[in-house]
């Protein structure tokens, strides 16, 4: 007798299921059982990977779609407490479409109408919704299990009789026999089940109800038991020794058809009944050609073709003129004729009406991406807005007419109006007809070994370490296919070294110290390893895709299942789909990418600065594309915050290249990648004419001329097949898709073609050959020639605002970036190379973002400032627009509504330095005693209020009211200003940076002479060097400084020792260390926050023995940063400056240079010896006179005469 297993939870069961579906389809087969069901809690997530990997294995299986409902004990819309939180479990398996299609109903609408802790449906769904269908009554939780264990057999069976007469002969009662003898498995269940087992053999003889045996798989063998058990405490966040918690039997496993013969070998009849379930089920294939959304039609059209051919020539006009050329009158009918012919014009009119609506909308759009921009009709459309004939884009590489497969036009949006887009996607199709994408969130490497150390109480160094002894990649042999030179036409196979994402398995393999920890005889790290290797990759969470948006043609639950997720902008639930994106299109469905690009936004912003600041309107898409003021920047190398060229690499290159056309700025972007990188010196000797331009065959040169005879797009591989073989436009596709997915097979039929085409031609054997070879070797690295001309052009707008319009340019960057601390700082460095002022908050100045003054400086958007928010900054705005500059603080108290600033926002104001215009107070103020118990800053909000609702009162009087309200200024207290330290650390703590001043200006000497490196410099050399095996490379000193932003100190967890984690930040960045007992004693007593140091610092190595245990050999695997010594910032001068050398031009000596000179010297001395070099340089004769009277200190006081002096000087350390 054979037997099917129906009751099935996957990984999908997300936090309860272990299962991983292709080793449950994979054990299935084994035990020669004929089909298996999945039936996840709640869900449908993986009903199409279910059914895609079983036709994919071609598995001798029959895949039955199912889920295990949560059935509301009253309505699904009842949301009333505890009693409502719990809910029944009920099976539901598809026999046909029809059920399948009811069973998506019913598991969207658990979602989007009876959410409340879990998806639940209720009987009036399932008597709505039941066609199709066969359903089990569950395991202990279902509603009729749960009757008989509150001893009220009568409902049980007035419970079965109900859904018998829903269902009929497809209603089955379920039993399970979870008997357990595993040491720590929970036994009481079998108990529960064999009193509900008796009751329901009795119910359903007396009720004429089969009976059917499941064994509620959650893992797949019965090993995997404990790995499951630790599964189930990180679900339920409870320690694995912990009395009290959720345990399992430890025996829901898929287990053979013998093992489930004999468990119920009393009833026999249970087993065979699965097969008659088994029987009743229609295999369902889920996979379907696109269902396109039908697009309304206007007026006078009633065919979308002739719609999309009347929009494309309207377009065609603007874009061309009215005299359009033949070539390309010719491109756009090959393009509509294509269109037409797969069937896809209601796309490409969906897609032109909702960017068309974002346009109108304000939202900016992006030129286009991907392949999408080689579309004339898309072009002509206003899709794209690159011109595809002007840069031999091709339509082919979008869609190819060979093959019929979904257009995928992806479309960027700035930020802010992306979900404007989606929301008008949604009112115009309607709200059931776009949903969002779910993604699946998975337990990483670290985050598995983090997870299962916790539960298990090891200890918080120990799980510490053993995560971060997973390296970020690690290089493994990967066989591959190449052309064999000694043998032509055959194929060799090679290895080569290739780095890929690390799991437990390839550490324990490839990291000598993992797996030493591994079989280390420390019992729970070896057991953290091993359940985490067993649960690493399973699924642990649900998400929403950034970007991806589905269109249905009609209700969408009428084709996929949906469930919800919080919308992150308004709180409320969404539609989601619950079928990834991998899967979505597969089974018909239209997914659109809507994705926010920062880079449009920065662009938005800029252009609106320049209208405030300058008065000008500026159409940033009719910039001239040969400016030369543009190129020049480039080409020095001018691109910190350009988009795509702002790498210190690309700046580089760009310096070399000296681009001077667009073209080459669209090459560089391809180029300048992993892989094609080692092509760009010959591009840039090219150019230059340090190398030869050279064309294996003249023909070439029409399509490689622009890249100075060197293949850099996949464009030119395609149009060189058409041109050299006469490939069609598909076959060329093909060519392209088979050798950039490296389809070995596919390129060896291609490769016969190119060469039999090539011959053709006339041209010689040899050197297509030579050609064939240069494109393997390339074309996995060759871009996509149209997204890199439509993130050029991008990239070029960019360039052009930063030249033309460098403040307002970099004010929106920075407006755009303040949550990058980082980055914010590299901007502002660069504002301030370009002679540009970063001015902090000003409430007659600032607007909600970063903006330019009347002197062309950038000043700090309130929006930006921790404590108030867009409402209340909006309303100083307006209140300034309308009425004017505030002239002080108690006009500003006076004007702006109390309501809409309060006193937080009022002291955020304050501190940040909003009010620092105002000559009547200062920082130091707003928290000192006002008198009777108040601080000035409560004097000023209760005077604020106190007159305005004077005024309304006086608005309001039944005598109306003068001019002038009476109400008394009250004196504010004079007092000095705050330290700069308390002031710099609040202006930081508000906007998130330092802005008036750096608590470390005032150490600039120090650092420019005393260190070797920035922060970000030290981080850099640590990974450096921590990836070297040379021994000869650790170990060496650098000199850095910075403030001290926190210091974390605690015991270490063994009991022994303390741990310390010291975190300083310099101008440009911040770095971390570990500091652990005697490195930490050593330097303890200069840790305090705020405190600056001057830290003398190295990389020491980390060994690992790649011997064993009797014979150790230790190899370098890694570094660690260590403190050697440190230093205080104040004392270094005094410290560590052992001469002063100050430069004397002989003709600068005179009376009043020696008068100036004695007298700064005297009035700084100290320990330093000092030099006077007074040289000629007419006679390039020099001498040195060491002074013995004279010792001194470098002082600011004796730095800043030199400097104003105009005095040279040189220190020695």
């Amino acid at each position: 007798m054979s037997f099917a297993h129906l009751h099935v939870h996957t990984q999908y069961s997300i936090l309860d299921g272990q299962s991983k579906i292709g080793d449950l389809i994979d054990t299935a087969v084994a035990n020669g059982q004929p089909a298996l069901a999945i039936t996840d809690h709640g869900n449908m997530f993986g009903v199409k990977e279910f059914l895609d990997t079983v036709a994919k294995k071609n598995a001798p299986l029959k895949p039955i779609v199912g889920c295990e409902f949560y059935v509301a004990g009253g309505s699904r819309h009842e949301r009333k407490g505890r009693e409502d939180q719990s809910s029944y479990h009920l099976i539901m398996l598809a026999k046909n479409m029809q059920g399948y299609h009811n069973l998506i109903k019913l598991s969207s609408k658990a979602y989007i109408e009876g959410f409340y802790y879990k998806p639940r449906i209720d009987h009036e769904l399932i008597e709505q919704y039941h066609e199709g269908i066969v359903c089990c009554s569950a395991c202990l939780g279902g509603e009729v299990p749960q009757a008989i264990m509150e001893g009220d057999t009568a409902k049980a069976e007035e419970v079965a009789a109900w859904y018998r007469s829903i269902f009929g002969e497809d209603y089955y009662l379920e039993v399970q026999r979870h008997e357990t003898d595993v040491p720590g498995a929970e036994k009481s269940t079998f108990a529960h089940q064999q009193q509900v087992n008796e009751v329901i053999f009795r119910i359903a003889e007396k009720l004429g109800i089969k009976v059917v045996a499941t064994n509620d798989v959650h893992f797949v063998r019965k090993e995997d038991g404990p790995a499951h058990d630790r599964l189930i405490c990180i679900s339920t966040n409870s320690d694995f020794d912990d009395p009290k918690r959720l345990r399992y039997t430890q025996q829901e496993y898929l287990k053979s058809t013998e093992e489930m013969s004999a468990i119920f070998a009393d009833h026999p009849e249970v087993i065979s009944n699965t097969l008659e379930i088994v029987d009743k089920v229609e295999v369902i294939n889920l996979n379907h050609d696109p269902i396109l959304p039908v697009f309304p039609l206007p007026e006078g059209f009633t065919d979308s073709n002739d719609y999309l051919h009347h929009l494309t020539y309207e377009g065609a006009h603007i874009r061309y003129g009215e005299d359009i050329p033949e070539a390309t009158r010719e491109r756009i009918d090959f393009e509509l004729a294509t269109i037409k012919k797969m069937g896809f014009p209601d796309y490409f009119l969906i897609v032109q009406d909702f960017i068309k609506a974002a346009r109108n909308m304000g939202v900016w759009v992006g030129p286009g991406r991907g392949s999408a921009a080689g579309s004339v009709v898309a072009y002509c459309l206003t899709i794209t807005n690159i011109d595809p004939i002007k840069y031999d884009l091709l339509f082919e590489r979008f869609l190819n007419p060979d093959r019929i497969s979904m257009p995928d036009i992806d479309i960027d949006f700035d930020d802010e109006g992306r979900y404007r887009v989606f929301k008008y996607v949604e009112d115009k199709y309607g709200k059931d007809h776009v949903s969002h994408v779910i993604t699946f969130g998975t337990m990483a490497t670290k985050s598995v070994i983090r997870d299962v150390g916790r539960i298990q109480k090891l200890s918080l160094d120990t799980t510490d370490r053993l995560a971060k002894l997973v390296p970020r990649k690690i290089t493994v042999q990967k066989e591959k296919e190449i052309d064999d030179p000694d043998h032509p036409g055959q194929k060799k196979k090679v290895t080569e070294a290739k780095d890929v994402d690390p799991t437990i398995k390839l550490c324990l393999d490839k990291v000598p110290e993992f797996k030493e920890a591994f079989n280390s005889g420390d019992q729970l790290v070896h057991d953290t390893l091993l359940y985490a290797e067993r649960l690493e990759g399973t699924v642990r969470n649900t998400g929403v895709h950034a970007c991806a948006t589905i269109i249905g043609r009609d209700d969408l639950t009428n084709f996929i299942p949906l469930s919800t997720a919080k919308d992150k902008e308004t709180g409320k639930d969404i539609l989601v789909s619950q079928f990834e994106g991998s899967l979505i299109e597969s089974a018909g469905m239209l997914k659109m990418d809507f994705l926010g690009l920062k880079t449009l936004t920065i662009l938005k912003d800029t252009v609106e600065n320049i209208r405030q600041s300058r008065g000008e309107e500026l159409d940033i898409n009719s910039i001239p594309i040969d400016d030369a003021e543009t190129y020049a920047l480039f080409s020095r190398g001018d691109t910190v915050g350009v988009f795509q060229f702002e790498s210190e690499g690309m700046q580089k290159w760009l310096i070399e290249l000296q681009p001077s056309r667009f073209e080459d700025l669209i090459a560089m972007n391809a180029l300048y990648r992993p892989g094609p990188m080692d092509y760009i010196p010959d591009f840039v000797n090219r150019k230059h004419g340090r190398s030869k331009i050279e064309y294996d065959l003249p023909d070439m040169e029409e399509y490689l001329h622009d890249t100075y005879g060197v293949t850099v797009y996949q464009e030119q591989v395609m149009l060189l097949s058409q041109k050299l073989a006469g490939f069609t436009k598909g076959k060329a596709d093909k060519l392209r898709k088979a050798m950039g997915k490296k389809q070995i097979k596919v390129m060896a039929e291609l490769k016969d073609e190119f060469f039999a085409g090539g011959l053709e031609h006339g041209h010689p054997e040899a050197i297509l050959n030579k050609i064939w070879n240069d494109w393997e070797a390339f074309a996995s690295y060759a871009f996509n020639k149209s997204h890199a001309t439509c993130y050029a052009w991008v990239g070029y707008q960019t360039g052009y605002l930063k030249a033309h319009y460098r403040a307002e340019y970099m004010a929106a960057v920075l407006s755009n970036n303040l949550n990058n601390i980082d980055e914010i700082t590299k901007f502002m460095d660069d504002c301030r190379r370009g002679g540009m002022k970063i001015l902090g908050p000003d409430v007659n100045e600032s607007y909600t973002k970063f903006t330019v003054n009347k002197d062309g400086n950038i000043r700090f958007g309130m929006a930006g400032i921790k404590g108030i928010g867009i409402g209340a900054v909006n309303s100083i705005i307006e209140e300034r627009r309308n009425n004017g500059p505030f002239n002080d603080i108690f006009n500003f108290m006076e004007r702006v509504p109390s309501t809409s600033v309060n006193k937080k926002g009022i002291e955020a104001l304050a501190y940040s330095g909003a009010f620092d215009s105002f000559p009547e107070i200062n920082r130091g103020s707003f928290a000192m005693d006002a008198g009777k118990g108040e601080t000035c800053l409560d004097l000023l909000i209760r005077y604020g209020s106190l007159y305005q609702k004077t005024a309304e009162s006086m608005k309001n009087s039944l005598f109306g009211g003068g001019d002038e309200i009476e109400t008394v200024r009250p004196p504010l207290p004079v007092l000095p200003e705050l330290d700069q330290i308390e002031m710099l650390k609040k202006e930081k703590e508000l906007v998130g940076m330092y802005i008036s001043a750096h608590p470390l200006d005032r150490f600039r000497f120090e650092i420019e002479h005393f260190t070797t490196m920035d922060l970000p410099s030290w981080n850099d050399y640590v990974d450096k060097v921590s990836a070297s095996r040379n021994r000869e490379d650790f170990d060496k000193d650098q000199w850095i400084a910075g403030l001290v932003s926190s210091v974390e100190v605690k015991p270490k967890a063994n009991g022994s020792g303390v741990f310390c984690r010291l975190t300083i930040e310099d101008f440009k960045g911040s770095t971390t260390f570990a500091l652990f007992d005697k490195d930490y004693e050593a330097v303890s007593g200069y840790l305090r926050p705020h405190e600056f140091l001057l830290m003398r610092v190295y990389v020491a190595p980390r060994f690992r023995n790649v011997g064993d245990k009797d014979n150790k050999v230790l190899e370098i695997n890694g570094g660690r940063t260590k403190v050697r010594a440190v230093s205080l910032l104040a004392n270094v001068r005094e410290s560590m400056v052992r001469d002063l050398i100050i430069d004397l031009p002989l003709n600068r000596i005179d009376p009043a240079l020696r008068k100036s000179l004695k007298k700064t010297i005297s009035h700084n001395k100290g320990k330093a010896h000092l030099t006077l070099n007074v040289y000629d340089n007419d006679s390039r004769v020099n001498a040195e006179f060491v002074s013995r009277k004279y010792s001194i200190i470098a002082s600011d006081e004796l730095l800043d005469w030199l400097d104003a002096s105009g005095l040279n000087y040189r220190i020695n350390k």
